[in-house]
């Protein structure tokens, strides 16, 4: 008698995916989760929510002596300097919070992976979320000195939430993209600590990118920093109106397409890494 195929075939069975529960689900647990985080961070410290206001003062407060009293640079150069530093720290401490937390989010969130099923995609945008809320309190700190500094409101200041989008989609990408990577190569949490730290000088945080004595070999390789041009833009629309743009300043619409191809390709890449590597984060733990 001939054997018969078997009817039953083994089939694999896959995790949760980034938005498994629906979006409504995905968005109350997202909310969640950061606020938790957030309220926690700072709870049973003395100053509580205000040590969100101190982090970015303080690293302002160095890099401004330094960079003025002692290497003198930003005396005439740049106009309302201290405003100028302030708000690109603030905006760059956004960043680094924001994906230094998402990194090993996933690991951190272990126990949570292995035994509920919820969407993924959670994890690693949370920290962002974190970081905008601190985002939030830090434009206090930055507002206050502008005023200080007597700069005049302009219509412009409207404009700056266009900013955001931007920095907050390059951002929440490369979130996702560290965080399913650091699964599998438990080096890249590491490694980023180290980038982010050389991203913090070769982004025009301390230095306009239209400095005059920036060699041009030099302007060109900085111009293939997505945040370069953000950064560029809202000095322009919030601190000082007469600045170029980030056109005018890179030099024209071609030298902006470096910054464009990389943003593209973190998003398209962060996107697509993490899509893929949702559904076995648990079997990978």
């Amino acid at each position: 008698m001939s054997a018969q195929p078997s009817r039953f075939e083994l089939q694999e069975v896959r995790g949760p995916s980034v938005l498994g529960g629906g979006r409504r689900r995905f968005f109350d647990l997202l909310w969640l989760i950061a606020l938790n985080e957030f309220r926690k961070t700072y709870f049973g410290s003395i100053l509580g929510y205000v040590w969100s206001l101190m982090r970015p003062l303080m690293l302002f407060a160095v890099l401004y002596v330094v960079f003025t009293k002692i290497i003198r640079f930003g005396g005439g150069e740049v106009i309302h300097y201290p405003v100028f530093l302030l708000f690109n720290v603030v905006l760059f401490g956004y960043f680094q919070e924001a994906t230094g937390g998402a990194v090993g989010s996933v690991l951190a969130q272990e126990a949570i992976v292995r035994k509920t099923q919820f969407p993924r995609l959670v994890i690693p945008l949370s920290p962002g979320l974190v970081a905008l809320f601190t985002l939030g309190l830090n434009m206090v700190a930055v507002i206050v000195f502008i005023f200080a500094a007597g700069i005049t409101p302009t219509w412009t200041w409207l404009l700056f939430p266009l900013l955001l989008v931007p920095l907050l989609i390059f951002t929440g990408t490369l979130s996702m993209l560290l965080s399913a990577l650091n699964v599998r190569f438990r080096d890249v949490g590491i490694i980023w600590v180290v980038i982010a730290q050389a991203l913090f000088y070769a982004t025009p945080i301390i230095y306009p990118i239209d400095y005059e004595g920036m060699p041009a070999t030099l302007h060109d390789i900085l111009l293939f920093n997505p945040l370069a041009p953000i950064l560029t833009q809202a000095r322009q629309w919030v601190v000082e109106p007469g600045a170029p743009d980030a056109v005018t300043a890179a030099g024209g619409w071609l030298h902006l397409l470096p910054s464009a191809a990389v943003f593209l390709a973190i998003c398209a890449l962060g996107i697509w890494v993490f899509k893929r590597e949702a559904p076995k984060i648990a079997e990978l733990l």
